[in-house]
Formats: C-alpha cells, sequence, structure tokens
C-alpha cells in the first residue's frame, strides 16, 4: 500500500473506509461489497482477521440482522440451538443455591442461537471479496478536510475517502475525531464493577460431572442462568454442540463507581481456586461447571457512557466503537449487526451520493442512537436482575420471575428495515424542507 492513497472518485459512486475486522465489520464490508460502484476497503489492526472471546449469543433481532445482510446460510452451518423440545428457550433461570427451576425466557422459533466467534467470523470472511482487507493497519488518527476523510495509521501510511466508518471496538480511535475531547472531555470506557471468568468445556465432561453431583445431564446441552447476590452463571452450547461456553460473573457493588486497580490488565488467567472461592456455598450444578474449569481466565467488563453523537461530519462510529455494553442481554453483536445492515442498506442506495453522504450517516444516528442507548442501558440493569439487585425486584423471586419472562421483548421484536425506512423518512423530510426554504 503507497504511503497515502485516495480513492479514485471518477471510479465509483463513492468510497468507504471503514476501520476494524470484528464481526459487525466484515459483515458490513461484505454488504456494501455487493455494490458495485462503491469502493469498499477495510482496515484491520491485527496481521490478520481474529476473535477474541469464546460464544456468542443472539437474539432474534440479531438473527433477523443476519437474515437481512445475506449471511443465514454461512450462520445456519455454524450455529447451535437448544435441542428439543427445549428449541425455543434462550434460557433457562435457576437458584445458583441449590439449582431450583424459577423460569424459563423464551425466544420462539430461535431460541438460544449461538455460535463460537472465531467460527462466525471466518463464515463470514469467507464472503468477503479479495482486495478488501488491508491488515497490519493500526489506525491512530483521523482528520477531515471538506468532503473528505483521512486515517493515519501506525506504519506511517494513510487513506482518504468520502467517508469513514469506525467499526473498531470499544478502544476505537476514530472516536477522537467524532467527539473532540476539547468540546466533549475525555470519554474512555469504564469498568462495570463486574469480572467474568471464562471457560470452555468438553460437552461429555460436563454431562459426566452433573451427573456425578447428582445434577441433571440436560443442563449442560439446555442453556442456564444460576443466580445469586452479586453472582451470577451461564452456560450454553458452541461448536455443534461440542462445547459449553461458561460465563460466571461477580460485581462489586459496594461503591457507586468501582474502580479497577491501576494497572490492572482487562483480561487475565487466574487459579481455579480463585474462582471457586468465590461461588463456595453454591448448588451441585454450579459446583459441577466449574470444576470442569481447571484455567480460567477473568475478564474486567468495560462498557461505554451513553455518547451524545455517533456522527460527525464524514465520520461515524458503530458497533462497540459507538455503544459498547456488558454481554447481560447478549447483545453487543446483535446491535452491530443491525448496524451493519442499516447502514449498508442507506449507503448503497444509489441515491446517496458524495453531495447527499453526510445527512445520509445524519440520519442513521436519528434512528439507531436512542434504541442502541436503551440497549446499553437495559443491559447494564439485566446484570442487575440476574445478581438479586433489580431496582423494584431484589430477591422477590416472583417479581423476578415476571421481569425475565417479558424484559426481552423490546429487544427482540424490532426488525432493522425498520430504521432502514425511518432513515428514509428523515432524508425526505430534510429534502422537502431544503426544497421549501430554497423557493
Amino acid at each position: 500500500m503507497p504511503n497515502h492513497t485516495t480513492a479514485s472518485p471518477s471510479a465509483s459512486r463513492l468510497s468507504v473506509a471503514i476501520i476494524g475486522g470484528g464481526i459487525g465489520g466484515v459483515a458490513f464490508a461484505v454488504a456494501l461489497s455487493r455494490h458495485a460502484d462503491l469502493d469498499v476497503q477495510l482496515f484491520e489492526a491485527a496481521p490478520q482477521f481474529s476473535e477474541i472471546g469464546a460464544g456468542v449469543s443472539f437474539g432474534p433481532n440479531a438473527v433477523r440482522a443476519i437474515q437481512r445482510l445475506g449471511l443465514e446460510a454461512a450462520y445456519r452451518r455454524i450455529a447451535d440451538a437448544s435441542p428439543a423440545p427445549f428449541e425455543d428457550v434462550w434460557f433457562e433461570w435457576r437458584r445458583g443455591s441449590d439449582d431450583g427451576y424459577l423460569t424459563a425466557t423464551l425466544a420462539p422459533g430461535c431460541g438460544q442461537s449461538s455460535v463460537h466467534r472465531a467460527d462466525f467470523l471466518d463464515a463470514i470472511v469467507a464472503q468477503l471479496p479479495a482486495g478488501i482487507a488491508h491488515f497490519g493497519k493500526r489506525c491512530v488518527e483521523v482528520t477531515q478536510e471538506g468532503d473528505s476523510a483521512t486515517v493515519r495509521f501506525a506504519d506511517g501510511t494513510s487513506f482518504t475517502a468520502d467517508i469513514l466508518i469506525g467499526f473498531d471496538g470499544i478502544k476505537s480511535a476514530v472516536r477522537a475525531n467524532v467527539l473532540p475531547a476539547e468540546t466533549f472531555g475525555e470519554i474512555a470506557p469504564f469498568w462495570s464493577g463486574t469480572y467474568a471468568y471464562r471457560g470452555m468445556i468438553p460437552t461429555a465432561r460436563l454431562e459426566e460431572a452433573l451427573e456425578n453431583r447428582g445434577a441433571d445431564r440436560r443442563l449442560a446441552l439446555v442453556p442456564q442462568m444460576y443466580l445469586g447476590h452479586d453472582r451470577h452463571i451461564l452456560t450454553f452450547p458452541v461448536k455443534q454442540s461440542a462445547l459449553i461456553n461458561v460465563v460466571a460473573f461477580i460485581t462489586d457493588r459496594s461503591t457507586p463507581e468501582p474502580k479497577l486497580p491501576k494497572g490492572e490488565e482487562w483480561v487475565q488467567a487466574v487459579t481455579q481456586q480463585e474462582m471457586l472461592e468465590v461461588f463456595a456455598g453454591w448448588g451441585a450444578a454450579s459446583q459441577a461447571i466449574l470444576a470442569c474449569i481447571p484455567e480460567p481466565t477473568r475478564w474486567a467488563l468495560h462498557e461505554l457512557p451513553e455518547l451524545p453523537r455517533y456522527h460527525r461530519g464524514r465520520v461515524l462510529l458503530v458497533g462497540d466503537a459507538a455503544h459498547a455494553l456488558v454481554p447481560h442481554q447478549g447483545a453487543g453483536a446483535g446491535q452491530a449487526l443491525e448496524d451493519a445492515y442499516v447502514l449498508a442498506s442507506l449507503l448503497g442506495d444509489e441515491a446517496c451520493t458524495r453531495d447527499s453522504v453526510a445527512q445520509v450517516l445524519a440520519a442513521f444516528e436519528a434512528v439507531r442512537h436512542g434504541r442502541t442507548c436503551r440497549v446499553q442501558r437495559t443491559s447494564h440493569e439485566a446484570g442487575n436482575v440476574y445478581e438479586y439487585a433489580g431496582e423494584g425486584i431484589g430477591d422477590d423471586e416472583a417479581k423476578l420471575i415476571e421481569n425475565l419472562e417479558t424484559r426481552f421483548d423490546w429487544l427482540w421484536n424490532h426488525d432493522p428495515e425498520e430504521d432502514v425506512v425511518a432513515a428514509r423518512r428523515v432524508l425526505a423530510g430534510e429534502s422537502a424542507a431544503a426544497e421549501a426554504a430554497a423557493v
């Protein structure tokens, strides 16, 4: 790649630079690449496409976005689902102390639809045309000038395009251009107060461990949530049910704004003993699960504050760069995929040109900002509910059950096509207003 490259304005209707090659960024690039009149370039900091983490869960809204992005066939080949007759179960909810059943949250027609992150990314990458992706491109600065945006990389190269889309995650380097510190102050991820211990267990091994402790073997394959004060554990299958993804959470609620110890890494290896002590006294299923994870990792879960805006001029933040959240509703990847579909639909429209694209980005923000902020807020609230700290709920099981059975309806019963339609209404209104002002 030359030291500085500018996409040729004569060769395309619009040139788009995408910063970040995670699930959302690649899905977006694939969708845009289907439009021959767009020049699409994706820049990834790593030397190759890669995903950290293990299992990722998708609600019905996310599966709908996957379908609309034209990625359903690739997804279905690798996706897991609950076994019959539990196909519609998103999670069963149980007391952590004794494994006692509380209720189940149902997602009809979808259930607990999940994949291994790396497998899903690989499946999307397989649909990305050659020549679009560039690696070893760590964004260090973004600038705008008139009708273009330029990204500068750590290797000394740079690239200029009509618009720049920041899909570069919670530690986004693009964010500083959209929300300059001199105007908005320093905006940075903050620790949620929650640690998550993670591990993957071979399914047969977990089934045996559950049986040996007198717990039901089916708890391995049917997605479970074990609830307790300031703690909860979740399990669901991945890799065509060959492995069980386990995440065990503990939250510090001793102060309104807990701080991560200075210098502590966000992700680190810890001892099994530390994890077992956190859940001492819990029921047989929980003990069986944790005993099967000899080398857990501990993640300090970070999130972003609700940002006042995602868009400035020729630059837009999407996915975790705009609305990183805690994982308690399984909604983070789903919101990135909704973003990808809505934005690709708007940019793919032939009516979107170099002259109008800034208004298109503004319309995207207008229809997405409220929803994504609400997902951030309710994801944090969901963690409180699971750990008997929900406002007005606490450890009242009747109220807890009522909340868990319905709290996801608004999130799941959404079609991103509705956002596309709403954005076009916004653009039509702006066009009408502009024409009226010109008369």
